[in-house]
């Protein structure tokens, strides 16, 4: 019911076409099919949007609005999502490509998030100090201004939820530039905060290409902070464009995760968490734990059992509820990803499982790619190195702790770590020891609501889906009174 033919721009609160009446096509990447057409911003309609927001904002359309009346707000909007909660998950999966059960834990995450932040919005505020010699020092948190979000397109409504709710729970206005391959949930996500009761121009939507509109948004001095989920050179880029006008950045970038398994691990639930940690959302997800370490006492063994659980992962339509693995986005990722698994068997390393596009009529059309495992992999191979964003994992082995610490943190990148073990005393100091924003012991899970998420290195910098969060969307202001009852006189001239 909430698929449409033609998605425009929203800008003001209201739906209008771009400013050259140009539209571009989304499609299902589970069967390559036509699903809706959507607006083409310009950068006049960039202009719009911003002027949209800028407006909301002075004229405090929302950052007036008190914190118990937002808390309001972003829970009735977390209240019409459990409502619509097939149908968004159903679009998520249309859109998208990914499996159903992927999309209704992804769509629930999105809904606690704004449960989360209506409840943050409640408690963020500033402190009261008192100064010696009659002074009162008071701060208070105001909104750091109009706010432009980029969200990929591997978690076009979760990453859309990650920013917006925060965001407006600060008091910030914002321009939301979804992905163009995935715009459509994000569309929606706006048009249901709209009804919960986020007046006009505080939420503006532009879709179109992230080269032009995307880049002149992050330029536009009428821009006061740009947050960004995607990969780490398009990152540098958003760094370097709002360098100039001294934005504030937040940067969730991209990611070689490590997931280590050490001799004494739990191997059956090393097996099943492997698993999950890679080829969850197809693989298409930035901390994806792509690289596996293995103590080599242990890695024949391990290679197979887990060749044999991949084996058993279903692909297919990603609406049926048994679909593990869902579509790769585009055909131009397939090709991508396939190009990665080349390079592996051109370097030496094996292929033991996967490693082509599935046979069979179901995969004739859309964008597929098999889960695949290569193993016999140097830390320094590319596929190691860099990162594939595919249903991909390289299997390494390793002799000990001073090893594999240091073949883990031998990356650009630094967002995520999985590690196995049953030793406690082990577990801490390795995680202690890797260089990576969020550490996952004997566990496959890497972000709930509540708990920072966010990396180290070249995976980006800044905290999402935590209260701290709320710091990235405020300015602190820091209020000096005197209070004393005689008055100064600092030169003390009669």
């Amino acid at each position: 019911m909430l698929l449409k033919d033609t998605y425009q721009l929203i800008i003001n609160g209201k739906h209008v076409d771009s400013e050259n009446g140009e539209f571009f096509e989304t499609e299902n990447p589970a069967t390559g099919e036509v699903i809706a057409k959507v607006a083409k911003a310009t950068r006049q309609d960039v202009d719009r949007a911003v002027d949209a927001a800028r407006q909301a904002l002075t004229q405090g359309k929302w950052a007036r609005f008190s914190a118990a009346k937002r808390s309001q707000v972003l829970n009735k909007i977390a209240a019409i999502l459990r409502e619509r909660f097939d149908e968004l998950c159903e679009l998520e999966v249309q859109n998208s490509g990914k499996s159903l059960a992927n999309a209704k834990g992804q769509v629930l995450q999105a809904i606690e998030d704004f449960e989360l932040y209506a409840a943050a919005a409640l408690v963020h505020e500033g402190k009261t100090k008192s100064v010696p010699n009659g002074f009162l020092n008071y701060t208070v948190k105001e909104p750091v201004g109009v706010c432009a979000q980029i969200i990929p397109w591997n978690y076009p409504f979760m990453m859309a939820a990650w920013k917006l709710a925060p965001a407006l729970a600060a008091g910030c206005t914002i321009i939301l530039k979804p992905a163009s391959l995935t715009p459509i949930t994000a569309i929606v996500l706006t048009e249901i905060c709209q009804e919960a009761g986020v007046p006009d121009g505080v939420i503006n939507v532009i879709t179109g290409s992230g080269a032009d509109v995307g880049a002149y948004l992050v330029e536009h001095p009428g821009v006061d902070k740009v947050a960004f989920t995607g990969e780490t050179s398009t990152g540098k880029d958003i760094m370097a464009r709002a360098s100039q006008t001294i934005k504030r950045v937040t940067l969730e970038l991209g990611g070689k995760s490590p997931n280590i398994v050490f001799a004494d691990a739990d191997f059956d639930a090393a097996i099943d968490g492997a698993l999950f940690g890679i080829y969850y959302n197809t693989g298409q997800s930035c901390e994806a734990r792509s690289r596996l370490f293995v103590h080599e006492s242990i890695y024949d063994a391990f290679v197979d059992a887990f060749v044999e659980k991949a084996k058993k992962l279903r692909m297919g339509n990603p609406l049926e509820s048994e679909t593990h693995v869902g579509a790769i986005i585009s055909d131009q990722q397939v090709r991508v990803i396939d190009g990665y698994v080349q390079s592996a068997k051109a370097q030496g390393a094996r292929v033991v499982y996967g490693g082509m596009r599935p046979e069979g009529a179901t995969f004739e059309r859309g964008h597929w790619y098999m889960p695949t495992v290569i193993a016999d992999v140097n830390n320094h191979m590319k596929v190691a190195q860099e990162e594939i964003f595919g249903p991909v994992i390289v299997i390494i082995p390793f002799a000990n702790d001073n090893e594999v610490i240091a073949m883990a943190n031998d990356t650009i990148y630094g967002l995520a770590a999985s590690l196995w073990t049953q030793n406690f005393g082990r577990a801490h100091r390795v995680a202690a020891q890797l260089k990576a924003g969020i550490i996952m012991i004997n566990n496959p899970f890497s972000a709930f609501p509540g708990l920072p998420f966010g990396g180290y290195k070249q995976s980006g910098f800044g905290r999402e889906l935590a209260i701290e969060s709320l710091d990235l969307y405020t300015e602190t202001k820091s209020i000096l009174a005197y209070i004393g009852e005689k008055p100064l006189n600092p030169f003390g001239i009669k």
